[in-house]
């Protein structure tokens, strides 16, 4: 009898006891299985792993090699388990295939000696055996892939599963959580061409053309066409701070337009294709500001920049015609980015 102590958990035992019937018996024959995915959150459908121990040795190190695969047990106490960056989180995969098996947020200090985990990132990851070696009557966990001995779990962990799974450090390999992304706002003309800019850029991972900085709530393109509701044409721009910097950002912000003319970019005129960075951390005020002085005093501009920088407003998403405008139109980029900073 399954006891589901969350509810990834029964989803994670729904879908193993569905896949089959959904996918057919071709499933078995082919060797696949299903597995999640801790990164996508996502189950997906992946070959075993299958070795001979000449290969097996050739991945794994000796002492790799006697745990996982001859099911021995390293001492307690002896390795340090690694642990990603304070305030970050990670996924511990399977050393040998790289299957996710637990997250860094559900260890805690078991005091065994081993690194303990109160639940897997998923039932579907692990495979549960009755161990009676030594004499003793024990649960061995294994991978769901590959088969490499992990560790045993015991009824003796803590709230909400009351499980703990205790694992030999050399089983495991942990890989950093992707940072959340972080968001910016800018404002340089019109936002076909800003948007479609920003889109080139490696790291960025979303890109919305809408509008921010006035005052009237949920406006039409008409409306801020009138030049009288304050808003500027801007693009938020969400990014991933460990693949570009916002610094690189702002760069890419000071090559794409002229920050030199109010309230104008070319034949654009009025308010709303004013030169604008909306800063939503004291942080990114800080950068910005200290940018655009030391660009000022580059003497790059012969005249004064006028880019206004305040704190980001409500961002309405413009019109869905807006979107992509120059990708759903095959219309070649018009704004040059820096080539370093390009996919």
């Amino acid at each position: 009898m399954f006891i589901f102590t969350t509810k990834k958990a029964k989803a994670g035992y729904l879908i193993l006891a569905l896949f089959p019937f959904l996918l057919g018996a071709n499933m078995i024959d082919s060797g696949k299985i299903p597995i999640f995915n801790a990164f996508t959150g996502k189950t997906e459908l992946v070959e075993k792993v299958h070795k001979s121990a000449a290969e097996w040795k050739k991945i794994l190190t000796p002492e790799q090699f006697k745990i996982m695969r001859l099911k021995e047990t390293e001492a307690p106490f002896a390795k340090l388990c690694p642990m990603p960056p304070k305030g970050k989180n990670g996924i511990y995969e399977c050393a040998g295939c790289g299957t996710d098996l637990f997250r860094y947020e559900e260890k805690f200090e078991s005091g065994t000696g081993w690194p303990s985990f109160w639940q897997p990132v998923s039932e579907l990851n692990i495979k549960l055996t009755t161990d009676s070696s030594h004499g003793l009557h024990r649960t061995e966990v294994s991978c769901a892939r590959c088969g490499a001995h992990l560790g045993h779990v015991f009824d003796d962990g803590p709230p909400p599963t009351g499980k703990r799974y205790c694992i030999n450090t050399l089983a495991l390999k942990l890989v950093p959580m992707p940072a959340d992304p972080q968001k910016a706002a800018f404002g340089a003309g019109c936002f076909w061409g800003v948007e479609s800019a920003f889109a080139q850029v490696k790291g960025v991972e979303k890109t919305t053309a809408g509008y921010m900085g006035g005052a009237l709530k949920n406006p039409t393109y008409e409306d801020v066409c009138t030049d009288k509701t304050g808003h500027a044409e801007v693009v938020l721009v969400e990014y991933n701070p460990q693949a570009v910097s916002y610094e690189d950002l702002l760069d890419v912000f000071w090559s794409i337009h002229d920050p030199t003319t109010p309230n104008r970019q070319g034949p654009d005129i009025g308010s709303q294709y004013r030169s604008v960075i909306f800063y939503f951390t004291p942080e990114q005020e800080k950068i910005a500001r200290a940018l655009k002085e030391k660009l000022s005093k580059s003497k790059k501009f012969k005249k004064p920049i006028v880019t206004e920088i305040l704190p980001a407003k409500e961002f309405y998403p413009a019109e869905e015609y807006h979107q992509k405008y120059f990708q759903r139109r095959g219309i070649t980029p018009t704004c040059h980015i820096p080539k370093n900073l390009s996919r």
